[in-house]
């Protein structure tokens, strides 16, 4: 799992960034990473994470939701420097 380091810790810079990182392309563009909707992270699982940081940024959020550890991100989201003005851009279907 992407969110250990050697000590079987989450590594917090990792989880920070997912409630700070937007997207930046696609369908979900400027959403905060821990906003993407789950069928959007397992249709990424199918397809294949992109490589670099993103995808295992994405990976780690995939696992995340698949096992319900959400909760691991809401302390987070309040007191990271962008807790005021993250986005929570939504688009109407």
């Amino acid at each position: 799992m992407y969110i250990s380091n050697t000590s079987d810790q989450p590594n917090s810079e990792i989880l920070q960034e997912l409630v700070q990182m937007q997207m930046p392309y696609g369908k979900y563009k400027g959403w905060i990473l821990c906003d993407l909707p789950e069928p959007y992270l397992v249709w990424y699982q199918q397809k294949g994470f992109p490589e670099g940081k993103l995808g295992m940024l994405l990976a780690t959020l995939y696992e995340i939701k698949l096992n319900g550890l959400e909760y691991l991100l809401q302390p987070l989201r309040k007191k990271g420097p962008s807790a005021n003005n993250y986005s929570t851009k939504r688009k109407r279907f």
